[in-house]
């Protein structure tokens, strides 16, 4: 099923048109719980990983023997969803974080998490660099990489033609920090949207003229940045949104401006953002349903990877907002 972002309660350009030098386009994944095959876009899916290729793993140093088995994760989320016997239950109740994985050492390697994979014929605006038509996205799911002590993201591009024979078994790791970043199977229903920049990075001039037109008496009020602005959820391209450090400048180490790729949400939308809600989505929007994907990153708000406007072969960045 396709999923349709309804049209803006209000039409802001014909209110300050002066916001049209500021408009974007980006495209929402829509994921939502499936059974995807390599050859399809997903989230959480099977990857189109060469046979003979190595399976990427995280040598970093850090902590990889404590967490949460990824087995007990699944079932338990596979039991939650049926409906636990008692029996179940107990079993449920016996699951606890801890050691599972004495045998590691803070150096050993472990397989990074597949997130996701984005082919460009289903993405539009989905650039790639050189021949590669397929985006591939890893983490190691603790919390000890870089100075923020994020997940450890890994991207990989490739020729999607050039892979003649998959993996059959794709590596995963025994333990991982958080239950929270184990991605549940979802495809994906990739939609174009038109976006306005964040309110924080518009001129001064159109910063006030939206004071002025905003309605802050009324918290039912439409607002820019809630319902005109960037929509929620899983996204490729668009402009980035700064809700809790305020706008940043992401820069590469050769010194020159990156560019937001994609941005992995913990909601495809709360009750600010219910104006962004899909029209195919309307009837179940008070369940789960926003919530496809079981990832929260953060405390629960988005993870951007940010790539080098000029050279893709340069590290990316991740900011969490």
């Amino acid at each position: 099923m396709t999923r349709t972002t309804p049209q803006r309660p209000v039409d802001i350009e014909q209110v300050i048109p002066e916001l049209s030098g500021y408009r974007g386009v980006g495209t929402r994944l829509h994921p939502r719980p499936g059974v995807p095959g390599p050859e399809q876009s997903s989230v959480g899916g099977p990857l189109l990983w060469p046979a003979g290729e190595p399976w990427p793993h995280c040598a970093e140093p850090h902590k990889r023997r404590f967490g949460e088995r990824i087995s007990e994760v699944r079932l338990t989320r596979k039991l939650l969803a049926a409906g636990p016997t008692e029996e179940e239950y107990e079993l449920l109740r016996s699951f606890r974080r801890g050691r599972h994985a004495p045998w590691l050492t803070d150096t050993d390697p472990i397989p990074l998490l597949a997130v996701a994979q984005l082919y460009a014929r289903d993405v539009p605006g989905l650039t790639l660099p050189g021949e590669a038509d397929l985006l591939q996205i890893f983490w190691c799911p603790f919390n000890a990489h870089g100075a923020d002590r994020n997940v450890g993201v890994h991207l990989y591009s490739r020729k999607a033609s050039d892979v003649t024979e998959v993996l059959a078994d794709q590596p995963e790791p025994e333990v991982v920090g958080r239950a929270e970043y184990v991605p549940e199977p979802c495809v994906l229903h990739p939609e174009e949207v038109t976006e306005h920049q964040w309110g924080d990075l518009l001129p001064y001039s159109i910063r006030a003229l939206l004071d002025d037109w905003e309605d802050w008496e009324d918290e039912d009020a439409v607002s820019y940045q809630f319902d005109l602005s960037i929509p929620p959820g899983w996204k490729v391209g668009g402009f980035a949104p700064w809700p809790s450090t305020g706008p940043q400048d992401v820069v590469c180490e050769c010194g020159q401006p990156m560019e937001l790729l994609v941005t992995v949400d913990s909601r495809e939308w709360d009750r600010g953002t219910r104006s962004w809600v899909p029209l195919e989505d309307r009837a179940v929007a008070d369940t789960q349903v926003n919530t496809p994907t079981r990832i929260v990153v953060g405390r629960g708000g988005r993870l951007m990877i940010f790539v080098c406007s000029v050279d893709r072969a340069h590290p990316h960045r991740v900011v969490l907002q």
